[in-house]
């Protein structure tokens, strides 16, 4: 018992760099408090078949930290809740190994029906603020979650899940934004990559159009070439582009 309250208040030196000592730690950090209750009291409670007193002592739990967790829930080791407030863990929810949840997280249902209706998140999993996981679908190892994400299907092992609906982005995604970007002089990370504005969408997908015709183009004029037809310089129109003006705009 002692053994794993010293486990989850080492996690909290780990990733919160504001933990000055342990007993601050130990009375100052209302994810800690939330965890330990739902370890050594809800969920014994309700494994117990004491479903009421468990939900009632839950019940408790939430008034005193602002953190909802169902005591059915299955939480492993060294999870490490951030902040806290309006964080909501469904019944069936099951978190893995050293996954980190900030606050306004929930980890919600989309039925009615009895039965696996929350999510699984597998081991170091991190939900950014505000973010929804809705439905039994599973996050797998190291992936994270943007703020204010709103995640209903699975989302594969390491990748990242941003926007509402959440769509992934792989790293090869964010490699070529970026290579276009700097190409043609777009400070594209002057803003957020995981941002819902439209305005970010509208760029994003422009960075990808114009990375795709820049291939498609490099391959024509490569096999004009091989024709032996004189291509001249292919990519005049791209000098007339002035990039510096759409980041005036942006400012």
């Amino acid at each position: 018992m002692f053994s794993r309250l010293r486990e989850d208040i080492a996690v909290v030196f780990d990733r919160d760099p504001a933990a000055r000592s342990r007993w601050e730690v130990l009375t100052c950090y209302p994810g800690l408090h939330a965890l330990v209750w739902h370890r050594w009291i809800s969920n014994p409670l309700w494994r117990a078949g004491l479903r009421w007193l468990a939900r009632w002592m839950a019940h408790w739990s939430r008034w005193l930290t602002g953190i909802e967790i169902h005591p059915g829930a299955t939480i492993g080791r060294r999870v490490f809740i951030d902040h806290g407030m309006g964080v909501v863990i469904g019944e069936t929810s099951e978190i893995g190994d050293d996954c980190t949840l900030y606050h306004g997280v929930t980890l919600g249902g989309t039925s009615w029906n009895k039965g696996k209706r929350h999510p699984t998140l597998a081991r170091g999993v991190v939900i950014g603020a505000g973010a929804k996981i809705l439905g039994p679908i599973l996050i797998g190892d190291g992936a994270k979650i943007g703020s204010n994400a709103v995640v209903v299907r699975d989302v594969p092992p390491g990748a990242t899940a941003v926007g509402i609906p959440a769509r992934i982005v792989t790293v090869e995604d964010q490699q070529r934004r970026e290579a276009q970007a700097a190409k043609i002089g777009f400070s594209a990370y002057a803003i957020a990559a995981d941002m819902n504005d439209p305005m970010v969408q509208a760029i994003q997908k422009l960075l990808d159009h114009a990375a795709a015709t820049d291939e498609r183009l490099a391959r024509l004029v490569a096999q004009l070439q091989r024709d032996g037809v004189a291509c001249g310089d292919a990519r005049a129109v791209a000098q007339a582009f002035d990039p510096q003006q759409i980041n005036k705009m942006l400012e």
